[in-house]
């Protein structure tokens, strides 16, 4: 009967040590910082660049914060972003970092996020209700007025241009408007015209084709983007045309800038808007989630960060070229 009461007496040390261990971890797991990341589907260069940037910073900051952990998490649509958001939020994060799809379908989830006391970072997509603690974003109106300078003294203050625009959201009127601003100046060039293409190689290289169909001399094209820079060489090339020789693009890829840098007659210059800024966006949400400070600040993480739209050319390209890059 003894021997019966010790084994009683061990299981139960043995429940209490089980209870004690699954408490013990669902603490450790609390303190744990989980931060997601939600970003477009790389469908494109940049948003290739986008995720190649998002997982190589979940990976180097997972090494240096053993009490991190990163999930990271890609979007073909609006639609499937937000349940993506919502699955993250299932998994317990405390910090979020995003890239909105379309800023109109993700309001609502981010403002859930945000609300629920989860630190929240939105990236390049600016919500039209603020919803968070950081708003990290390239220069837009930057972009468009540096290429409408650099254009506006290469093609010295005459000449016929076309512009192969963007999604229509307000990131792309930011650029679109600088540039218009800046080109308005100079009353001997011509915007013969300017169509949206979406970002998209495709339809940027259909636009370009109906705009050389179009306009009998163009002297340069002004895309706003690198991808639809390519796009439109293609189209260049393919039609023979001798009368453009000036394209300026956008984003930064490494294919413009190994152009630039190598010393193209047409392709001679670029704007960044780099995704990268991802990185640091995540980087942000890990300091600022843990309520610590950048650097030698006196204080703590900014709630809104604009990032420069430096001028690439063949002077400085070496400075920006990063062949490793997705993008």
């Amino acid at each position: 009967m003894k021997g019966f009461k010790n084994l009683i007496n061990i299981k139960k040390i043995g429940w209490v040590m089980a209870f004690l261990l699954a408490t013990v971890t669902q603490a450790i797991a609390a303190e744990k910082l989980r931060v997601g990341v939600s970003v477009p589907a790389a469908d494109h260069g940049w948003t290739a660049g986008l995720l190649w940037w998002a997982n190589k910073s979940a990976e180097e900051l997972g090494a240096q914060y053993q009490d991190a952990e990163f999930f990271v998490v890609a979007a073909n649509s609006g639609t499937k972003q937000v349940a993506d958001v919502e699955d993250l939020m299932v998994k317990g994060i405390n910090a979020l970092v995003i890239l909105p799809h379309n800023p109109a379908t993700l309001q609502r989830v981010i403002s859930e996020a945000y609300e629920s006391g989860i630190y929240t970072v939105v990236v390049d997509r600016e919500l039209e209700t603020p919803t968070q603690h950081v708003f990290l974003a390239g220069d837009n109106a930057g972009m468009g007025e540096a290429a409408a300078k650099y254009m506006a003294e290469a093609l010295k203050g005459k000449g016929n241009i076309v512009v192969l625009e963007g999604m229509p959201i307000p990131i792309n009127d930011q650029r679109v408007d600088a540039f218009e601003a800046e080109m308005a100046k100079h009353k001997r060039i011509n915007i013969l015209d300017s169509q949206p293409a979406d970002w998209n190689p495709q339809k940027a290289l259909s636009v370009m084709e109906n705009m050389l169909r179009k306009h009998q001399k163009i002297d340069a094209v002004w895309a706003g983007d690198d991808d639809m820079l390519k796009a439109a060489m293609k189209a260049i090339e393919e039609s023979g045309r001798t009368d453009i020789h000036l394209v300026v693009g956008g984003g930064g890829s490494k294919e413009v800038i190994k152009r630039v840098k190598n010393g193209d007659p047409i392709v001679r210059a670029t704007v960044t808007y780099p995704p990268s800024m991802v990185a640091s966006g995540i980087a942000l949400a890990v300091h600022g989630a843990r309520g610590e400070k950048l650097g030698n600040m006196y204080h703590g993480v900014p709630s809104r960060v604009v990032l420069a739209a430096d001028l690439i050319t063949a002077e400085n390209a070496e400075a920006f070229y990063q062949p490793a890059a997705a993008y």
